[in-house]
């Protein structure tokens, strides 16, 4: 039975303050017919100057992809493509088509994209299948923004993505009006040396760009090398953010050679990238004395020591648009806090200067003694090939294997419980990450085959906000209560932490998702605590939010920090740890290691 017409959704589908177009946000709608999809194609018909599309957190599948692609062909001066969390719940084999066939519509229309966004959706490079014709074709010719964030790409997909738009590049040239491409955003994607590779050629050919931002993609120096040379090559850059990949001085002797190119610079972001003091060196030697437009750079967590940190701070003294300048996680030592903090001052920049809340003390000597027999640690690594690296990656979660089987022949009852927890954590993270790391084949994760529910929320990697808030479950809650019921007693406290983690991701901007996340932090505590696992659970924590330094030196928090650690003083603001915990867990939160 077809849909009835409901006159009502479909004016709020065709409002928008900046623009005609058709904004169907967060509904949760499953399409997966043309009749269940009736309101939405009606809403396309009835736009007359229909500029956008925007359909985030609903999900679609294949026949109900083709019935508005049908009406997406009356529609030439379509512009912006916003289909971001698209598909939840879909088969791998229906996203494809879906998205083809979406592409089709907007190609025989003749439309003109300026803005494609797919992002928060499960692609992998069988997705990546569906966009290429798109991508391709004269209709991408004037694109200027692509958005690929979080969608398991995988090296295969990335370098299918970068095929497919130095072919329509190719096609823009030939009829006089190239491709000119300002923004590429394409964070967790498991792109790695080969696909960053792959984008970099892509992104010299184009030489347009003014924003790239390719955070957490298992990046190394061969692949930041190649990002660098591609940089130069498109000078009128203003947004660099390649946080939580391993660019290291090798790295960043790269970068600091293609930066005196780049001086439109307005971002620079590479935290958490392992640069350490001679990386940093080099950075700050690269900016110091131009790049006077610079208003956000963001060095956290590299394990920068004294030499390093002066050498950025004082590349600051002219920057005076500057309004952000985050140093934290390094390690300067208390002095060299002190010292950093008066130069801010001096150079009239603590406005602009994040406190050093989490500093690991200065560990400069350590690192000297490593360049003495060498080279440093990551210099070694960064040695082997590739295949090397990915091993290293799999292994990246927080606890080494070796060292763990050491530990298991500990005689104490409580070291051996909460190895076998430790264990069974690195093997979720280890599962997890199987699913969006597998590029052999042209596959997609099986987590997003799963309808929209709490089981499927809990499966999924890193869930979108538009997952959380589609959860047909009135009392949140206890659907995550009921479900984590289920599990068995050795493997609760693993998939508890892990579901605080991705409600806590969400906490900032959503109250329910805190909700969620205090309530599931009182549970772990009372289990850990009858099962003799606090230790376990409170280190977890800990090295999660990027407060407690792992013994796998390539470990790196995976979720939004700062969003975590929020929730974390919301769930201790409520005293669901023991006094004890609760004690430990403000030190370390409060800055007072």
């Amino acid at each position: 039975m077809a849909a009835s017409f409901d006159l009502g959704a479909i004016t709020n589908a065709l409002s928008d303050l900046d623009q005609n177009g058709v904004k169907w946000v967060g509904k949760a709608s499953k399409w997966g017919t043309v009749a269940e999809a009736q309101e939405l194609i009606d809403a396309i018909a009835a736009c007359t100057d229909m500029r956008f599309l925007n359909l985030e957190g609903n999900t679609l599948g294949v026949e109900a992809a083709k019935g508005i692609a049908k009406a997406l062909e009356k529609h030439p001066e379509l512009q912006r493509a916003l289909w971001k969390d698209l598909f939840t719940g879909r088969m791998k084999e229906e996203i494809p088509i879906a998205l083809k066939a979406l592409g089709q519509g907007i190609i025989t229309a003749g439309a003109k994209l300026t803005v494609l966004d797919c992002s928060d959706n499960a692609l992998g490079p069988n997705g990546m299948v569906g966009l290429v014709d798109l991508l391709k074709s004269s209709t991408c010719h004037t694109l200027q923004e692509l958005k690929l964030n979080n969608c398991g790409l995988g090296i295969e997909g990335g370098t299918m993505l970068a095929k497919a738009l130095l072919e329509g590049h190719a096609g823009s040239l030939r009829v006089g009006k190239p491709l000119s491409l300002k923004v590429f955003i394409a964070g967790r994607n498991r792109l790695e040396n080969a696909g960053a590779k792959a984008l970099s050629e892509m992104f010299a050919t184009v030489g347009t760009l003014e924003q790239i931002e390719m955070p957490q993609n298992g990046i190394y120096h061969p692949g930041i090398t190649a990002l660098s040379e591609a940089f130069k090559e498109n000078v009128n850059l203003k947004i660099i953010n390649l946080n939580d990949n391993t660019i290291g001085p090798r790295g960043a002797a790269a970068l600091a050679e293609a930066l005196p190119a780049l001086q439109q610079l307005r971002e620079i972001n590479f935290g958490d990238c392992l640069l350490k003091t001679n990386g940093a060196t080099l950075i700050g030697e690269a900016i110091h004395e131009s790049h006077l437009e610079l208003e956000v750079l963001d060095f956290g967590f590299n394990e920068i020591g004294p030499d390093g940190g002066f050498a950025l701070v004082n590349a600051t003294a002219n920057k005076d648009r500057l309004r952000s300048i985050v140093l934290n996680g390094n390690s300067f030592g208390d002095e060299c806090c002190e010292q950093i903090e008066e130069l801010m001052h001096d150079y009239g920049r603590i406005e602009a200067f994040a406190k050093l809340d989490d500093d690991g003390g200065d560990n400069e000597d350590a690192e000297e003694e490593a360049s003495e027999d060498g080279g440093s640690e990551e210099d070694e690594e960064n040695e082997t090939d590739e295949d090397d690296e990915e091993t290293e990656d799999e292994t990246a979660e927080g606890y080494d294997e070796e060292q763990r089987q050491q530990r298991a022949s500990d005689t104490e009852v409580e070291e051996d419980t909460e190895e076998a927890l430790l264990v069974r954590m690195k093997e979720h993270m280890m599962a997890l990450a199987t699913n969006n790391n597998d590029t052999s084949t042209v596959s997609i994760d099986l987590d997003a085959t799963l309808p929209n529910t709490v089981d499927s929320f809990c499966r999924v990697h890193y869930p979108p906000e538009t997952m959380f808030l589609g959860l047909p479950d009135a009392d949140k809650v206890a659907a995550f209560r009921e479900y984590l019921s289920t599990v068995p007693q050795p493997d609760y406290l693993v998939h508890v932490a892990f579901t605080i983690l991705k409600c806590s991701e969400l906490a900032e901007r959503n109250p329910e998702a805190l909700s969620v996340a205090v309530a599931l932090y009182q549970d772990a505590f009372k289990f850990a605590q009858a099962n003799r696992r606090l230790k376990s659970l409170r280190n977890f924590v800990l090295i999660q939010l990027g407060l407690l330094k792992c013994e796998d030196r390539s470990f790196k928090p995976s979720y939004n920090v700062q969003s975590c650690r929020y929730a974390l003083r919301a769930a201790l603001q409520q005293m669901v740890a023991p006094e004890d915990e609760n004690l430990i867990f403000s030190t370390f939160l409060d800055g007072g290691r």
